[in-house]
């Protein structure tokens, strides 16, 4: 869908982008990570053609794509209400089809449409980010740009908003979401992509970028029955002592060198416990979670 090689941008002597390298397939919904300043919202804006590039190339599947954009905030049209403004969109698209039944299913996909005939000024926060994506999915983007879609929202907020995200993914939308909070993106994205310092640090599946972290540090989290003190001599000597543990969770984290068999350990660890009285309630591989793995990356 979008192929992005060798992309710079500098202003004055701070050079935003440095050589930046981005892919996003068909199908995506690709989580755009980094620190503020780093360069991602530059990106986006070069994408959609809002600011020029220094150098680069920036490569798309269709060679005059559709793309939908919804900034960090929309600045929409308080006077009108959620129809008059759709209707404005569609004129500036130069939309096709049919605008109303467009306007009806934007706004059913989106839940505005109870509130599609009060004026914009009256909107909440939410129901502003709301109408936004529908302006952006309006003429059917190819490629469809969210910048921040859950900044500032309350929690029900977010949650509408990233039900919609949702529902668009599940049509076979592209979407590249940009955004801190990463519990989002592990709800909704597949692909992400870390940037630092104006270049991609880190780019692909989820799944394979947990999998590949995962296998440089691997540890296990047991939790006994019998309470932290009884089961610490036998955990001490099943394994030398080499652990560390959380007092207040009664959790111990067991660290698995990379050349030892997992299964071969936590088959033999389990056994040391069992025959020594000391039974798991809790018995499993840690997984890094995309924070970790995101804070790891951008330091």
């Amino acid at each position: 869908m979008l192929k992005i090689s060798e992309l710079y941008k500098q202003y004055g002597a701070f050079k935003v982008l440095d050589g930046l390298e981005m892919n996003v397939n068909n199908g995506d919904v690709y989580g755009f990570l980094g620190k503020n300043g780093c360069g991602k919202t530059t990106t986006m804006n070069i994408v959609a053609n809002i600011i020029h590039k220094d150098s680069g190339k920036i490569e798309f599947e269709k060679e005059q794509p559709v793309i939908g954009y919804l900034p960090e905030t929309p600045m929409l049209y308080g006077y009108m209400n959620a129809y008059e403004y759709l209707k404005y969109i569609a004129a500036c698209c130069k939309y096709k089809g049919d605008i109303n039944e467009r306007i009806s299913q934007v706004l059913d996909l989106t839940g505005m449409t109870e509130s599609g005939k009060r004026q914009i000024k009256g909107y909440s926060r939410g129901m502003n980010q709301r109408v936004g994506i529908a302006a952006a999915i309006f003429n059917h983007p190819d490629l469809l740009i969210l910048d921040e879609p859950t900044s500032a929202l309350d929690p029900q907020g977010r949650a509408e908003v990233m039900n919609i995200i949702t529902r668009l993914a599940e049509t076979g939308s592209t979407i590249i979401l940009c955004t801190h909070i990463l519990t989002d993106v592990e709800r909704v994205a597949n692909r992400i992509g870390i940037m630092k310092n104006g270049r991609m640090a880190i780019e692909g599946n989820i799944a394979d970028i947990k999998s590949d972290f995962q296998s440089r540090t691997r540890s296990f989290l047991i939790e006994a029955f019998c309470g932290p003190q009884k089961a610490m001599p036998v955990i001490n000597e099943a394994v030398g002592g080499k652990f560390t543990f959380d007092g207040k969770t009664g959790v111990f984290e067991i660290p698995v060198s990379a050349e030892v068999d997992e299964g071969a350990f936590a088959a033999g660890l389990l056994k040391s416990l069992t025959d020594n009285g000391v039974i798991p309630s809790r018995f499993e591989l840690k997984t890094k979670t995309l924070e970790e793995i995101y804070l790891e990356t951008i330091n």
